[in-house]
């Protein structure tokens, strides 16, 4: 004699065929902080770039794996510091320039994230000037 429960839970709604009213609104979305990960990875990819090399060409010369590399700059793997010292290393940075710029990614993408901007055509704020 064995019962099977279902894996699932049956909605039994209270008031059944009451939709919410349409005068409600939708909440908006929150704002989704931006991760670690993708701003080092951001930082790493422009400036390998800027260089132009490849990617094997620096994940070579860090001595670490291609894939791995690829999957930090896409903001898929936290890297552990010292992955993170020997990709800068390998492009000519330090791992303080390394944090220095993705702090400034921080900083400007918070900034648009609250309405902050910038660039001068950005502003949404008022100027008052004595």
């Amino acid at each position: 004699m064995t019962s099977q429960a279902p894996n699932h839970a049956r909605v039994i709604p209270l008031r059944p065929g009451q939709a919410p009213p349409a005068s409600a609104p939708d909440p908006a979305p929150a704002a989704r902080e931006p991760l670690w990960r993708d701003l080092v990875g951001d930082v790493l990819r422009r400036e390998r770039l800027a260089q132009e090399r490849t990617l094997k060409d620096v994940a070579d010369a860090a001595r670490i794996s291609m894939p791995y590399l690829s999957e930090v700059e896409r903001g898929r793997k936290e890297a552990s510091s010292e992955v993170l010292a020997a990709a800068a290393q390998a492009l000519g940075l330090g791992l303080g320039d390394l944090l220095t710029r993705a702090h400034g990614e921080l900083v400007r993408s918070t900034a648009r994230r609250a309405g902050h901007g910038l660039s001068g055509s950005a502003r949404n704020g008022l100027c008052l000037a004595a």
